[in-house]
Protein backbone atom coordinates (compact mmCIF):
# COMPACT_ATOMS: atom_id res chain seq x y z
CA UNK A 1 0.00 0.00 0.00
CA UNK A 2 1.10 3.54 -0.68
CA UNK A 3 1.74 6.44 1.69
CA UNK A 4 0.04 9.49 0.20
CA UNK A 5 -0.01 13.22 0.90
CA UNK A 6 -3.33 14.67 -0.32
CA UNK A 7 -3.05 18.36 -1.10
CA UNK A 8 -5.76 20.70 0.11
CA UNK A 9 -7.84 20.51 -3.09
CA UNK A 10 -8.16 16.72 -2.91
CA UNK A 11 -11.59 15.47 -1.84
CA UNK A 12 -11.88 14.03 1.66
CA UNK A 13 -14.38 11.42 0.45
CA UNK A 14 -11.70 9.96 -1.84
CA UNK A 15 -9.15 10.11 0.98
CA UNK A 16 -11.50 8.13 3.19
CA UNK A 17 -12.13 5.59 0.43
CA UNK A 18 -8.38 5.17 -0.11
CA UNK A 19 -7.96 4.55 3.60
CA UNK A 20 -10.58 1.81 3.36
CA UNK A 21 -8.45 0.29 0.57
CA UNK A 22 -5.58 0.14 3.08
CA UNK A 23 -3.57 3.20 2.01
CA UNK A 24 -1.94 5.58 4.46
CA UNK A 25 -3.22 9.04 3.49
CA UNK A 26 -2.09 12.22 5.22
CA UNK A 27 -4.11 15.29 4.23
CA UNK A 28 -2.90 18.88 4.11
CA UNK A 29 -5.37 19.54 6.92
CA UNK A 30 -3.91 16.69 9.03
CA UNK A 31 -0.43 18.13 8.45
CA UNK A 32 -1.46 21.66 9.49
CA UNK A 33 -0.95 22.93 5.93
CA UNK A 34 -4.54 23.72 4.88
CA UNK A 35 -5.88 27.18 4.00
CA UNK A 36 -2.42 28.72 3.80
CA UNK A 37 -2.02 29.11 0.02
CA UNK A 38 1.12 27.00 0.11
CA UNK A 39 2.90 26.88 -3.23
CA UNK A 40 2.94 23.60 -5.15
CA UNK A 41 6.73 23.40 -4.86
CA UNK A 42 6.43 23.50 -1.06
CA UNK A 43 3.71 20.83 -1.15
CA UNK A 44 6.03 18.62 -3.19
CA UNK A 45 8.99 19.32 -0.89
CA UNK A 46 6.97 18.41 2.20
CA UNK A 47 5.60 15.22 0.64
CA UNK A 48 9.11 14.21 -0.43
CA UNK A 49 10.50 14.96 3.03
CA UNK A 50 7.75 12.81 4.55
CA UNK A 51 8.33 10.01 2.02
CA UNK A 52 4.82 10.36 0.57
CA UNK A 53 3.28 10.37 -2.89
CA UNK A 54 1.36 13.56 -3.74
CA UNK A 55 -2.35 13.19 -4.56
CA UNK A 56 -3.78 16.18 -6.40
CA UNK A 57 -6.42 17.50 -8.75
CA UNK A 58 -4.02 20.30 -9.81
CA UNK A 59 -2.99 18.41 -12.91
CA UNK A 60 -1.26 21.07 -14.98
CA UNK A 61 0.75 22.48 -12.10
CA UNK A 62 2.04 19.14 -10.87
CA UNK A 63 2.71 17.75 -14.33
CA UNK A 64 4.84 20.84 -14.97
CA UNK A 65 6.50 20.49 -11.57
CA UNK A 66 7.33 16.86 -12.33
CA UNK A 67 8.92 17.96 -15.60
CA UNK A 68 11.10 20.50 -13.80
CA UNK A 69 12.00 18.25 -10.86
CA UNK A 70 11.53 14.49 -11.18
CA UNK A 71 13.23 13.90 -7.81
CA UNK A 72 10.20 13.14 -5.65
CA UNK A 73 8.37 10.21 -4.07
CA UNK A 74 5.69 10.16 -6.77
CA UNK A 75 2.75 12.19 -8.01
CA UNK A 76 -0.77 11.02 -8.76
CA UNK A 77 -2.76 13.61 -10.72
CA UNK A 78 -6.48 13.00 -11.06
CA UNK A 79 -9.42 14.41 -12.90
CA UNK A 80 -12.31 15.18 -10.60
CA UNK A 81 -14.72 12.29 -10.16
CA UNK A 82 -17.78 12.68 -7.94
CA UNK A 83 -17.82 8.91 -7.35
CA UNK A 84 -15.28 8.66 -4.53
CA UNK A 85 -15.22 4.87 -4.44
CA UNK A 86 -14.61 4.64 -8.19
CA UNK A 87 -11.81 7.20 -8.02
CA UNK A 88 -10.18 5.48 -5.04
CA UNK A 89 -10.36 2.12 -6.82
CA UNK A 90 -8.77 3.67 -9.93
CA UNK A 91 -5.95 5.19 -7.87
CA UNK A 92 -5.44 1.91 -6.01
CA UNK A 93 -5.22 0.00 -9.31
CA UNK A 94 -2.84 2.55 -10.85
CA UNK A 95 -0.36 2.59 -7.99
CA UNK A 96 -0.62 -1.16 -7.50
CA UNK A 97 0.96 -1.79 -10.91
CA UNK A 98 4.04 0.38 -10.29
CA UNK A 99 7.07 -1.39 -8.78
CA UNK A 100 8.18 1.95 -7.26
CA UNK A 101 6.47 5.33 -7.26
CA UNK A 102 9.63 7.39 -6.68
CA UNK A 103 10.04 9.84 -9.55
CA UNK A 104 6.87 8.56 -11.24
CA UNK A 105 3.92 10.63 -12.48
CA UNK A 106 0.64 8.69 -12.66
CA UNK A 107 -2.47 10.09 -14.32
CA UNK A 108 -5.86 8.84 -13.16
CA UNK A 109 -8.73 9.99 -15.34
CA UNK A 110 -12.40 9.51 -14.56
CA UNK A 111 -14.08 7.18 -17.03
CA UNK A 112 -16.08 8.51 -19.95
Amino acid sequence: MAAFYADECFHLSVVEALRRHGHDVLTAFDAGQANQSIRDEAVMALATQLGRVVLTLDRRQFIALHGRNPEHMGIVVCTEDMDAERQAAAIDAAVGTAPSLAGVLIRVNRPG
